[in-house]
């Protein structure tokens, strides 16, 4: 059985930074692709980045060059650093093992 637990959300002032972290138990961590996900209040859930077993990454265009998804085998962990956060990014985020295994997910609210 896998398990996927998120922390690092909260609220944060337009313009700063937080920083999630995803841990993973069970299985192999560092065969798995791993992906952040965001879902806002009324918003279908869009994934916002992914990253392969072998550092591969993906971004959904609207955060390119502000977030950084990475991930440390050796930990069972997988990360998303959020920069220069705007209030569009407020939602839920959910960190995946693709493509069967969820989190409960972690608020990121971007607020004055």
């Amino acid at each position: 059985q896998v398990s996927v637990v998120e922390s690092g959300g909260g609220l944060v002032q337009p313009g700063g930074s937080l920083r999630l972290t995803c841990l993973v138990s069970g299985g192999t961590f560092n065969a798995y692709t791993m992906a952040w996900y965001r879902q806002a209040a009324g918003k279908q859930r869009e994934m916002v980045a992914r990253i392969t077993g072998v550092g591969g990454t993906y971004y959904t265009d609207s955060v390119k060059g502000r977030f950084t998804i990475s991930r440390d085998n050796n930990k069972n962990a997988a990360y998303l650093q959020m920069n220069s956060l705007k209030p569009e990014d407020t939602a839920v985020y959910i960190c995946s093992v693709l493509p069967s295994y969820w989190g409960q997910g972690t608020q990121v609210t971007v607020s004055s």
